[in-house]
């Protein structure tokens, strides 16, 4: 049987009214005309795909580009200093010193990885390593931030079981160190998972390159893998529409990655870079050749054509429309200058990496794309990958989240008797949130390539980047969907100085965002105000702590039917140190050191693990946060590392005071007596609250008494409140964590109860 002809642009002109299927593309109907009206004609079918996958919310940003502006409007001097590349290109850069630079960004796989969790979040790792390898930088680093169903749900455990293994697979096969994340179970989570990954390259200021096709005559090659039918409008059809409650039906549309096939293409993108044979480069992931070509088109002198013929297929009965608009992964698009073009295709060929000259660039201002000698694509790049529609939104405030806000968690009972409080306080120790993650962390590799300074279980992850001098980054990303439902403004900010924490416990000094916006569809009004707030909310905070984002992600319709996830905003920070050398592990070691308390502890249990495990409570509003304190804290532990003060420090948040203890003690073995009549009566707290409040800007650290002087001095001369609960105790089988006056519990108690959960489910 014969395949149809391709739709021409002669064609087209000369057949207006043929009808084509552009809803089943994602189009709404003003759109397709809108399509028509720049062209003057309808789009060729090569051009309604182009159009229709650079067009989905996931490419174009067409609901949230009005409020992401902010990230670049709320800006101060300070937030451009380190800043290198910013928001636009395929990841931010930050300049770290000595002339090393970092670049990093987070994205979303969510929908690809409810349907074929495995592929979905293997290609979600591939796909934003790629982002790295094409700002020129070695991918040194990954990470992954997870959300998934009730634990008890059945169908969670399929879920957990792909994803995981999708994730372990691709990067350890690949040789990338993860080096953190988070995993969260919540049952608004349960048909729509969100599995979002980062990725961390470094390079040297002069190896930074950037996506445009400059330079008339210069080559569009395209090598890496073959393209095939996988990942057909993936990005236009999964993550740009809603599941419905009957479950996955759309199999077709998730890719299928190849982590050696991608191991191969990082070395060689590296050799092509030392050796200067590229101008621009731009990775293929969501739309493929289909992005690549418009917005390399569009960042340049823009113009281009490009031969389809061209294009090494793994299967040859793909039609045009199906070769633009394919998601096969390790590919990469390039801009050679013709005299350089026998050395690109000589380190290819030294790879083993297939390679083809598609086109080159012109100074037509036109995309031209011709198949079997036909032209079926002509049009203008910036209308497909710039000047794409922009929408307002109806926003309408939330109905429901007033009688949400009035249900605080004050109205909880809150023990005071030293059994219940030992029996919540194992409860939340064991709780699928809270538990030891060891069963997912452990099926990664922590230490592949030897830089690894800090991983899981720390607050942040941390690489060594200069052998000599021991320069390095910690990394770490942070949201509570729980504080974001209360209050997306307030959430954000929340996500912020948590990450922003983590990073200063680890003894390095924040210096950038990154974020993946994960929220319900967009058009819900009460979701695109959820979304609003949480924007603002960011970037107000991002300003305030002169932080500047660098990039990320939006993700939307995370929703099954009508029902939305919690707006989960997740932030990553990257912090600079020195030396990686003075890092601060989150756990003490030795017996007899002494033990503070950073900060100050408020009745804060909204939305709290406390509220939502032992009372299955969400209400109220989240703990305040005090952004210009967040800022004198971090430059606090700051000092203390250069000094060398502390020997740990442990942000407390999920859990407050109790979780963090536990963790420390557990960590090593290593036990401690803690006393808490001076945080009762300091800050008027009761016993419980002491425990499970999740007041912010809160650290726990430990200090050998010879320094305690000098650091409850710094403290002091900084007048941030720290007081002094506790020493560290026996470790060994005898060790035990003694709140007293309170309960005790055996160290060996606690590791077992919370070690025991997740395989209780998953094992």
């Amino acid at each position: 049987m014969s395949r149809p002809a391709a739709d021409t642009v002669e064609n087209a002109i000369a057949t207006p009214d043929k009808e084509q299927p552009f809803a089943a593309l994602g189009l709404k109907p003003d759109e397709y005309a809108r399509i028509k009206e720049i062209l003057g004609r309808r789009p060729t079918s090569g051009e309604l795909a182009m159009y229709s996958v650079m067009w989905s919310e996931h490419c174009s940003y067409k609901s949230s580009k009005i409020y992401l502006r902010q990230f670049g409007q709320k800006v101060t001097p300070k937030m451009r200093e380190k800043l290198m590349v910013g928001m636009g290109e395929n990841a931010g850069v930050v300049d770290i010193g000595e002339g090393w630079a970092v670049t990093f960004k987070v994205e979303s796989h969510n929908h690809p990885s409810y349907i074929e969790p495995f592929q979905g979040a293997a290609t979600g790792v591939g796909g934003i390593v790629r982002d790295i390898i094409s700002m020129g930088a070695r991918p040194v680093a990954i990470m992954d931030q997870l959300r998934f169903g009730a634990v008890e749900n059945p169908d969670t455990a399929r879920v957990v079981s792909g994803v995981v293994g999708g994730i372990s697979f691709y990067g350890n096969c690949l040789g990338l160190p993860n080096i953190g994340g988070e995993t969260y179970f919540d049952a608004v989570y349960q048909g729509n998972p969100l599995v979002n990954a980062l990725a961390v390259g470094v390079l040297r200021h002069e190896d930074l390159h950037l996506a445009n096709a400059s330079g008339v005559g210069n080559k569009i090659v395209l090598f890496g893998a073959r393209t095939g039918g996988d990942g057909i409008g993936g990005a236009s059809i999964l993550a740009s529409d809603s599941f419905d409650s009957t479950g996955p039906t759309k199999r077709p549309a998730v890719q299928v990655g190849d982590p050696f096939a991608e191991k191969v293409l990082i070395e060689c993108c590296l050799e092509l870079y030392r050796e200067g044979l590229v101008e621009g480069i731009q990775d293929l992931g969501a739309a493929g050749i289909s992005c690549a070509t418009s917005e390399l088109a569009a960042n340049g002198d823009g113009g281009m054509f490009v031969e389809l013929d061209n294009v090494l297929l793994r299967d040859p009965t793909l039609t045009s429309e199906e070769i633009l608009m394919s998601e096969s992964q390790e590919r990469m698009m390039a801009v050679v200058e013709p005299g350089k073009l026998e050395a690109f295709l000589a380190v290819t060929a030294k790879w083993d990496v297939e390679t083809s000259v598609l086109g080159e660039v012109t100074d037509t201002g036109r995309l031209v794309i011709h198949h079997n000698g036909q032209e079926i694509v002509n049009v203008d790049p910036s209308t497909v990958a710039v000047d794409g529609p922009v929408y307002e939104r109806p926003v309408a405030y939330p109905t429901w989240i007033d009688a949400l806000n009035a249900d605080s968690a004050d109205k909880l009972a809150r023990a005071t008797d030293g059994a219940t409080l030992r029996d919540e306080f194992l409860s939340l120790v064991a709780s699928p949130n809270l538990a030891d993650k060891s069963l997912i962390t452990t099926q990664y590799d922590y230490f592949v390539m030897g830089n690894t300074a800090l991983s899981f279980p720390d607050d942040a992850g941390m690489i060594r980047v200069d052998e000599e001098s021991g320069l390095g980054f910690s990394v770490a990303t942070d949201c509570n969907g729980r504080y974001c439902q209360l209050d997306p403004y307030q959430g954000a900010q929340l996500a912020l100085a948590e990450a922003y924490r983590n990073v200063s416990v680890t003894g390095a000094v924040p210096a950038a965002v990154t974020d993946c916006l994960n929220f319900g569809s967009p058009e819900n009004p009460e979701v695109m105000w959820q979304f609003q707030r949480a924007v603002e909310g960011l970037a107000d905070a991002c300003q305030a702590m002169e932080i500047p984002v660098t990039g990320g992600n939006v993700s939307f319709y995370n929703q099954t039917g009508d029902v939305a996830i919690h707006p989960t905003p997740v932030v990553g920070v990257l912090g600079i140190i020195d030396d990686v050398a003075r890092r601060i592990p989150s756990a003490w070691h030795e017996e007899g050191q002494n033990i503070y308390l950073l900060g100050v502890t408020k009745t804060e249990l909204d939305g709290s693990a406390w509220a939502n495990t032992i009372h299955n409570h969400l209400g109220g509003r989240p703990p305040a946060v005090d952004l210009d304190r967040e800022v004198a804290l971090g430059s606090l532990l700051r000092g203390a590392a250069l000094e060398g003060l502390v020997t740990s420090a442990h942000d407390l948040s999920d859990g407050g005071l109790a979780q963090a203890l536990a963790e420390a003690v557990t960590r090593f073995g290593v036990g401690a007596r803690v006393y808490l009549d001076e945080v009762l009566e300091r800050d008027g707290v009761d016993l419980a609250t002491a425990l499970f409040s999740e007041s912010t800007g809160r650290v726990l650290v430990s200090v050998d008494r010879v320094d305690d002087v000098k650091f409850v001095g710094l403290c002091e001369a900084r007048n941030y409140p720290v007081l002094r609960i506790g020493v560290t105790d026996q470790k060994g089988a005898d060790a035990a964590l003694d709140v007293q006056g309170v309960f005790t519990v055996p160290v060996a108690e606690i590791a077992r109860r919370s070690s025991e959960t997740l395989p209780k489910y998953f094992g």
